[in-house]
């Protein structure tokens, strides 16, 4: 099979050639398996372009069609091979084709690169996998606030600096999270607007003399519109992708969070509480142990983001315009994240369903200096006596009586309060 770059003189059995190409490709062609159903139906998009500007006919249209559904046929059947030869996807679409149609097959690639067929599938991905993103995000924001609910009249100790703070709730411990969530699924229209371009019929990123109507092409495909100039395609390459992955280091980001109280929150010391035995491990040496493992990789893969992240923004780097071969670099990293975060959420999910409250722990837990501000504030409203004064003589006092939790969490009205989490506003 031949590649679609290569000349009649290529030189690709030599020891060299064998070397570079395997350095060259790299695990692209692996990769690109993920991506077949997006080239194959940009590539029908592309043909019908083509037919509309005299370059097909309706015959060879309906053929080609035809020959790119059954390469799909094939691929839902896990029988479409992609070699190392190959290199891509792209490549082994075409070969395929021109094994069935003969020169026909060849007239695919007219009006347009691998360049804007590559970018064309992975924004075609982007948006699909942005879809199931959120989708996840919202049934963990689900998971939470019906957590947060079952814990609505919990009190709980809040903490700043590790150390205990202001009397909180489960409700509002469990909603901060839940509407972190949600607030980051809101701001997914930003990152939308960027994959919800069309790069096809850029070709190389500077068009082609054939007619292609790029608008066709773009609503035939589901985008919102074109790119405009063909040139902010390739400049737009890793560019968009670094802000896809830091989109979701924003998602991994509050599940981090999430799992490292959940990890303090269920441990020996601060035992608020406890997580179901299928979400943990034990220990091959340490009979005792009850190791909260899922909550442990949740917060662990977060780093796993920030650096496919990390790796799209160093590859972008002090390139200049046009396309370079370090952009075909770009795909591994995003592919990466995506599959991580929709892991992350999914297990995040099923961590939320397996923890219980441990009320009386609880209870026990919300000592008297969590309600220091609350006794100054008492002197404020009651003897008229100003804040700074209030909080000296609470400060200086050797502690207050007992105070029963539940009954301060009446007293908190205003929304966002431990009284007032506000979780149907969520």
């Amino acid at each position: 099979m031949s590649k679609l770059w290569q000349k009649n003189s290529a030189d690709t059995q030599s020891d060299i050639a064998k070397k570079v190409e395997a350095f060259t490709v790299g695990n692209d062609y692996e990769l690109d398996q993920e991506l077949v159903p997006y080239d194959v139906n940009a590539s029908k998009v592309h043909a019908a372009a083509l037919e509309k500007a005299g370059i097909l006919t309706e015959s060879e249209l309906a053929k080609l069609k035809n020959g790119l559904s059954d390469i799909l046929s094939l691929w839902e059947k896990g029988e479409f091979e992609i070699t190392v030869q190959d290199e891509d996807m792209h490549t082994a679409i075409e070969n395929h084709l021109v094994e069935k149609l003969g020169d026909l097959g060849k007239k695919i690639h007219t009006g347009r690169s691998r360049n804007d067929q590559v970018l064309t599938a992975m924004r075609l991905y982007e948006k699909d996998r942005l879809k199931d993103v959120i989708s996840a995000a919202g049934q963990c924001t689900n998971e939470l606030l019906k957590f947060a609910k079952a814990g609505e009249t919990v009190p709980m100790p809040g903490f700043t600096h590790t150390r205990k703070a202001m009397l909180s709730s489960v409700a509002l411990w469990a909603g901060g999270f839940a509407e972190m969530l949600k607030m980051q699924g809101d701001a997914s229209s930003g990152v939308l607007s960027l994959v919800d371009r069309s790069p096809l019929g850029s070709a190389a990123g500077f068009g082609t003399t054939i007619d292609i109507d790029r608008d066709f092409e773009a609503e035939k495909l589901g985008f919102a519109k074109p790119l405009v100039c063909s040139t902010t395609s390739q400049l737009s390459r890793g560019w968009v992708e670094l802000q896809y992955v830091q989109y979701l280091c924003g998602l991994t980001a509050v599940l981090n969070r999430l799992a490292a109280d959940i990890i303090q929150y269920s441990g020996e010391i601060s035992p608020y509480f406890t997580l179901d035995d299928a979400v943990c491990t034990g220990s091959s040496i340490m009979p005792q142990k009850k190791n909260p493992d899922l909550a442990e990789l949740i917060r662990g893969r977060h780093s796993a983001n920030i650096g496919h992240a990390a790796t799209l923004q160093s590859l972008t780097m002090n390139l200049n315009s046009g396309y370079h071969r370090d952009l075909q670099l770009t795909k591994e990293p995003v592919l990466k994240a995506v599959r991580n975060t929709l892991e992350s959420l999914a297990a995040c999910t099923l961590l939320v369903k397996s923890v219980s409250i441990n009320k009386e722990e609880l209870q026990k837990a919300c000592s008297a200096e969590l309600f220091a501000a609350e006794e100054a504030y008492k002197l404020v409203k009651e003897d008229g006596m100003s804040f700074r004064d209030a909080y000296r003589k609470i400060k200086e006092s050797s502690g207050g009586a007992d105070i029963d939790p539940h009954q301060k969490l009446k007293e908190s009205t205003h929304l966002g309060s431990t009284g007032n989490p506000g979780l149907e506003r969520i």
